[in-house]
């Protein structure tokens, strides 16, 4: 087994992490802020949009089980990579489109799928990339929200047809 760790931000953190938390091959998700200037931020920091952090998650995988590429497909498929600092009503930009990498090898499979999806999708894609910085993870009541709230009306009415949306276009993915 080896063992990676990306970090990907693709709006609110709870939307994210309640897809990867069902593909196969990820081995743990954690919802947390990176790549701002405040140390140790707290969520109502974050939230104001001054910090400079995006809301992200770290998810934790088995490359031999999924390669970085597959999880970036995922991402580039489960939110909008061409709206600056926006996924739907969630407006700021601690909801940009960004992917964080952690090593030199990650960041040559980052920029060859993104330039791909870019591609795809006519030039319009706004993610962020860099390496991961100044990453601190979300207060415990954010972490696993979705399977912790499924009937609360933002996961209800918003991130149920994120999961919805992987659960039918990567099928083969989902964790059995």
């Amino acid at each position: 087994m080896a063992v990676q760790t990306i970090t990907l931000g693709g709006g609110c953190f709870w939307c994210v992490e309640a897809v990867y938390e069902l593909v196969d091959g990820v081995l743990g998700v954690e919802s947390g802020y990176s790549n701002g200037q405040v140390r140790q931020p707290s969520y109502e920091q974050v939230c104001e949009g001054r910090t400079g952090h995006a809301e992200v998650v770290r998810v934790r995988f088995d490359d031999e089980r999924i390669p970085l590429r597959e999880i970036l497909e995922i991402f580039f498929t489960v939110h909008d990579p061409t709206t600056r600092d926006r996924q739907g009503n969630d407006v700021g930009p601690q909801y940009r489109s960004a992917i964080y990498w952690h090593t030199p090898e990650q960041e040559a499979v980052v920029r060859e799928v993104h330039a791909e999806a870019d591609r795809a999708l006519g030039g319009r894609v706004v993610t962020e990339l860099a390496r991961e910085d100044n990453y601190w993870p979300a207060e415990a009541y954010h972490q696993h929200y979705f399977v912790q709230h499924p009937q609360q009306g933002y996961c209800a009415y918003v991130i149920a047809p994120k999961v919805e949306k992987f659960r039918k276009t990567f099928r083969q993915r989902v964790r059995g």
